[in-house]
């Protein structure tokens, strides 16, 4: 019933054409059953477009086909005379078409009409199977040769998907002439399926014969809808001109001399200027079908390209180009205009989707340029593979091209004393280790041969451990091996491009970004050729690194996840801040600063990829969560996307504060304006400064003092420069209603006439400055009226001072009567290695009697400026200065971590 509702959608004389040639399916059955069980080919005649199975007595042939009829097929070119030249040059493009550019009838129209529309004299077009066939003609034979049944149902599907796509595409007598040969092809694959069905085994070259019929129809689809244009157009059958041997294990490398030949020989029989050919296909020397193996229909392109010497192979394909790194794992990822073979070769290896290293060798002898395109998208100029540009500037951003990461490795390590300077200890390492068929993806020797380590996927490294263990059985008893180690959970980075081998710095920066990032590299392998750099690192750490990396190379963004704690005056100045200055700061200086969770009190609010800064506060009031410092500090924290994560603690709590030391190891950074941590106890800040410079985590604080004003880096600056610091002494407070009024003051102004908060910074100043001193140290001269210090709160203290105001003006009137000024100040003594907050007279013409409104003013005095202190003065209070003094420090930090400074 089958056979007789194909024939009927066929025209009649085509339909007779048809039956006419269709084999005896039960024949041709019996034959190949044989051979199944014989396993043997009679390789001895050229065969042309006839197939001879087994013995002299068993023949079947198929007229006017290009087709095998059978799995042990063989191909021979005619012997006749070259009448015909076959012409070579940049007259020829080849273009390959894959099988989601041949995926529905649609598209291969649109292959077509790519086709008509390139300009080159002569063309060569390489197409796979439509999309999934070659998946479907596989499990063909694996269905046969398992017994099950379904393989009939499943052949049927093939027939029904190439039946109705060209009836989409074709129409008339190229229909009628497609359909006949499917049903041809279709029937004598049935016979031999059947017969692989019964043997319940398929050999090689069986399953490779069955595996080619995709390419086959795909081909003679496309050629049709060509010739539909009205332009001339031949179809090859592949495995009539490419010649491979088998060179190992899954793989096969063409016979350049002999395809040279045969595709000179089919030419002259068959020459066209438009011409379709399979890719993926071949024969071997006897004339036995083959494939081209994994990646098969690239290296078909490459092939041709390399026989007829074109202008440019072109891989058509849905993606834009070569990206910088993969766009799944870094979304900044940019494509790349050009590439070397070299850099193509290289970033392949290592699991990047460019093409299979084989299919660059074919053209690379030529230098003939690859280009990968999108046909989906063909105003995208895609990326070109060719010789390396003679002088390109070896530019940091140029020098390294991309990165490519490879998931699911283990990292064995062998370690001996025994081994340094014992001649074949390599040998017989990775020998068990071929022995066991494992791949050994990256290998690293310490120079004293004390220790080979090498990366092999995880799925190997058992078997590799149990050989190690058995081939130096004694040496591990004798204590010459100390041991075979196995490290699980390994991921490989690699950063390539060819120019890293002519600049310096480029390894420094890489691990620079690396270390940055908090991330502990286990093992590192760099050739001679400098090519690539690889580097083994946790699994868990791969995506992280692969951002911190790309980043630091200018080929995206340097990023930060921001966390903010304390969303009230100063952080949610800050976060309007962030929000005024983002794009500039993008556009401008390559920073891109992600708020990722945004925490107060009792509510917070958390992204995975950023908050949206127009609309925080309602954010935070309606789409909030209750606040959980460590569920806070656990998203920053585990967040994959972005590879540097800052936690900004814009409270004045100390229970935060005391956090700092935990985070920091976490690998988070830590800016701050809350003087809690510094000013704690005195164990605890060394501890926390004793980590920071251990480590590449960042810990900035200038705002704890003088708010937005440079106090802590102009003393760091006069300490590393060599200068002695004398004596420092400043004005940190304001007047206090008119503070408070404005925001000045702290949480609690009690704070401030206490002079709690002057303390604090006189501490955090001694210790910057060597001192060891705790905060009970500093003897205080107390603003706070005896009667007010008992207040409950601090708006009833507010409300009780003004009663108090005639003493001060007294104090004050007293002062002015001798031509001074009162000044609450804050002082460090180093001469002395003391500290104190004080209220001093000065006189009019003193630095510190001219200050006004929230002005600050530090004055130090130094070896290099005694006579006349260096004075730093400015707005050293508020929200908007204080919150500009923490943007400046996450802008310090972005600039360590790689952005422009």
């Amino acid at each position: 019933m089958r056979s007789l509702a194909v024939t009927s959608s066929l025209q009649p004389a085509a339909a007779a054409a048809a039956a006419r040639r269709r084999p005896r399916a039960s024949a041709y059955a019996r034959e190949v059953i044989s051979q199944c069980w014989k396993c043997e080919i009679n390789q001895d005649q050229p065969l042309g477009n006839s197939l001879r199975i087994g013995h002299s007595q068993g023949s079947l042939q198929r007229h006017g086909s290009k087709n095998f009829l059978a799995a042990a097929a063989a191909i021979s070119v005619e012997q006749a005379e070259v009448s015909t030249y076959l012409p070579k040059g940049d007259m020829w493009s080849v273009h390959k078409f894959g099988g989601t550019c041949m995926g529905t009838p649609q598209r291969i129209q649109n292959v077509a009409d790519i086709v008509l529309g390139d300009s080159s004299e002569r063309k060569l077009i390489i197409v796979s199977a439509m999309s999934k066939v070659t998946d479907m003609m596989f499990n063909l034979v694996h269905k046969a040769q398992s017994r099950d049944n379904s393989y009939v149902t499943a052949l049927d599907e093939v027939f029904n998907k190439h039946m109705a796509a060209a009836r989409d595409l074709l129409d008339g007598e190229d229909l009628a002439r497609f359909l006949a040969q499917l049903h041809s092809d279709i029937s004598n694959l049935r016979a031999m399926l059947r017969a692989i069905f019964i043997a319940g085994h398929a050999t090689e070259s069986f399953s490779d014969f069955v595996v080619g019929h995709g390419e086959l129809w795909s081909a003679q689809m496309l050629s049709y809808a060509i010739k539909k244009s009205g332009v001339p157009c031949s179809w090859m059958d592949t495995r009539e001109v490419l010649v491979v041997k088998p060179s190992g294990s899954n793989q096969v490398d063409p016979d350049y001399l002999e395809s040279e030949k045969r595709l000179q020989k089919w030419f002259s029989r068959q020459p066209a200027e438009t011409i379709i050919a399979t890719g993926f296909i071949a024969s071997t020397a006897e004339n036995i079908p083959t494939t081209l193996k994994r990646d098969g229909s690239d290296f078909s392109a490459s092939i041709i390209g390399s026989l007829v010497r074109a202008r440019q192979v072109t891989i058509w394909t849905d993606v834009d180009g070569v990206f910088s790194a993969d766009p799944r794992k870094v979304s900044e990822a940019v494509i790349l205009s050009t590439l070397s073979y070299q850099e193509a070769w290289e970033m392949s290896y290592f699991g990047a989707n460019v093409l299979h290293p084989r299919t660059i060798i074919p053209v690379m002898k030529d230098n003939i340029p690859i280009v990968i395109r999108n046909m989906f998208n063909l105003s995208a100029p895609g990326t070109t593979i060719c010789k390396q540009p003679a002088n390109e500037n070896a530019d940091l951003d140029a020098c390294v091209k991309s990165f490519a990461t490879i998931d699911k490795l283990a990292l064995v390590n062998v370690e001996g004393t025994g081994m340094a300077g014992v001649p074949g200890t390599a040998s017989a390492i990775f020998s068990a280790a071929k022995d066991v068929g494992a791949n050994v993806i990256m290998i690293s020797q310490a120079s004293s041969e004390h220790s080979v380590c090498f990366a092999v996927p995880e799925k190997e490294v058992a078997a590799v451990s149990t050989a190690l263990h058995v081939r130096f059985r004694e040496a591990l008893a004798a204590g010459r091996l100390s041991k075979v180690e196995v490290i699980r959970g390994c991921s490989i980075l690699a950063a390539v491009g060819l120019r890293m081998a002519s600049t310096p710095g480029v390894s420094a920066i890489l691990f620079d970004a690396l270390a940055k990032a908090n991330i502990n590299v286990r093992a590192i392998a760099q050739g001679c050729s400098e090519y690539n750099i690889t580097v083994v690192l946790k699994q868990e750490d791969c995506v992280r690194a692969l951002r911190a990396v790309h980043s630091r190379f200018f080929l995206s963004k340097t990023t930060l996840a921001v966390g903010i704690i304390g969303p009230g005056l100063i952080g949610g100045t800050l976060l309007d801040q962030l929000k005024d200055q983002a794009a500039v700061l993008k556009e401008n200086m390559n920073i891109d600063l992600r708020v990722i969770g945004i925490s107060g009190s009792r509510t917070m609010h958390l992204s995975d990829i950023g908050v949206d800064l127009n609309q925080w506060k309602e954010l935070l009031r309606k789409e909030a969560e209750p606040a959980d410092l460590d569920s806070f500090v656990r998203h920053l924290s585990e967040n994959h996307v972005f590879p540097n994560k800052v936690l900004v603690d814009c409270t004045a709590d100390t229970y935060v504060a005391s956090h700092y030391y935990d985070w920091l190891k976490k690998g988070i950074h830590v800016i701050t304006p809350n003087k809690k941590a510094n000013s704690g106890p005195l164990d605890r800040y060394l501890k926390l400064r004793t980590l920071q410079r251990a480590s590449y985590t960042h810990y900035f604080y200038e705002a704890t003092v003088g708010a937005g004003l440079p106090i802590i880096s102009t003393l760091r600056g006069l300490l590393e420069t060599g200068d002695k610091i004398l004596r420092i002494e400043g004005i940190f407070s304001s007047v206090v209603d008119e503070a408070k009024e404005a925001g000045y003051t702290e949480p609690d102004p009690r704070d401030d006439l206490s002079g709690t908060d002057v303390a604090r910074k006189v501490i955090i100043l001694a210790r910057e400055s060597g001192l060891r001193l705790e905060l009970s140290d500093i003897p205080v001269k107390s603003l706070v009226p005896e009667a007010l210090r008992s207040c409950s709160s601090a708006d009833e203290f507010m409300q009780k001072l003004p009663s108090f105001d005639q003493d001060w003006d007294r104090q004050r009137d007293e002062a002015e009567a001798a031509g001074e000024v009162l000044r609450y100040v804050g002082v460090v003594d180093l001469a002395n290695r003391k500290g104190r907050v004080e209220l001093q007279r000065y006189k009019r013409d003193h630095p510190f009697a001219q200050l006004s409104g929230s002005d600050n003013i530090i004055a130090f005095t130094t070896s290099r400026y005694k006579e006349q202190p260096l004075i730093v003065r400015g707005p050293g209070a508020g929200a908007e200065v204080t919150a500009g003094g923490v943007f400046c420090d996450i802008l310090r930090l972005a600039s360590y971590l790689g952005a422009p400074s």
